[in-house]
């Protein structure tokens, strides 16, 4: 007798969700370039785990969410997160077969392509980050990248998403 696989894509709809939500959330001006890029790292980990079934429509709809959330420029993020997908698509089966902590350098360096891809639609409307700040949530997802990592596959696992 096979097993039959749960498929419970409702958990990926929902981890997004919660992103979206903790992107919302407010913090005070000097604090808010310590935030994490929780819609980042989900791209990247969903993209790492499930590239088959990870959609790009999805992850430019979240962007535009994203955008609207945050009141800025509509585009801005969902550009930036096509950029994640792009190199992320390109690198899941190295990821894969790495370990988280060289899976950080990985992390950082497509989320500094991110923050890179905002600061400059930023620059375009006259509010750029005066020096390399702007790379601080890249930074500090690198940091937290495997707590989230052990996170999210203790939830993959428990859900049975595939």
């Amino acid at each position: 007798m096979v097993p039959v696989k749960a498929h419970n894509r409702w958990v990926i709809a929902c981890s997004y969700l919660l992103a979206l939500l903790l992107m919302a959330l407010p913090l005070s001006p000097p604090n808010g370039w310590l935030r994490p890029e929780f819609v980042a790292i989900l791209v990247i980990y969903w993209l790492m785990v499930m590239p088959q079934q990870t959609s790009i429509i999805v992850i430019w709809v979240v962007g535009c969410l994203q955008d609207l959330l945050e009141g800025v420029a509509l585009g801005q993020h969902a550009m930036a997160l096509m950029v994640v997908a792009y190199v992320g698509l390109l690198s899941y089966q190295r990821m894969q077969n790495t370990t988280v902590w060289r899976q950080m350098f990985t992390v950082f360096v497509v989320l500094g392509l991110h923050q890179l891809v905002i600061n400059w639609v930023h620059s375009l409307s006259g509010s750029a980050a005066p020096s390399l700040v702007f790379l601080l949530p890249a930074f500090v997802s690198a940091l937290l990248w495997p707590v989230f990592y052990m996170l999210l596959e203790r939830l993959r696992r428990y859900w049975r998403v595939a």
